[in-house]
C-alpha cells in the first residue's frame, strides 16, 4: 500500500514532526513497507484462534477486599518531618 508524500506529511504534522524532503521520501518508503506487511497479516486465517487479551498464562492475583486494622496514627506520623493536627504537612504545589 504505497503512501503519497501528502499522506506522510499529514502523519508527520499529526506527530508534530518537522521533516526535510529527503526524510519525507525515506519515511514514505518505510511506512509503505510497514503497511504492506500489515496487509500480509490480513491473509492469515485466524478463524479457529480464540480472541485473547494476553498470550501468556499471566493472571491477576487478587485478594478479597476485607477491612483490617491499620497502624495507629501516632505510629504513622512518628517519623513525619512535618505534621499538624494528626496529618502530614507538605509544601504547597501552586
Amino acid at each position: 500500500m504505497p503512501l503519497s508524500i501528502k499522506e506522510v506529511e499529514h502523519v508527520a504534522h499529526l506527530a508534530r514532526l518537522r521533516l526535510s524532503a529527503g526524510e519525507l521520501e525515506s519515511l514514505q518508503h518505510e511506512l509503505s513497507h510497514i503497511l504492506d506487511y500489515i496487509d500480509m497479516l490480513k491473509e492469515v486465517d485466524v478463524g479457529s484462534v480464540a480472541p485473547t487479551a494476553q498470550v501468556t498464562d499471566l493472571a491477576n492475583v487478587l485478594r478479597e477486599d476485607e477491612v483490617r486494622p491499620s497502624l495507629p496514627r501516632e505510629d504513622v506520623l512518628a517519623n513525619a518531618p512535618d505534621q499538624r493536627e494528626g496529618m502530614f504537612r507538605v509544601k504547597e504545589i501552586f
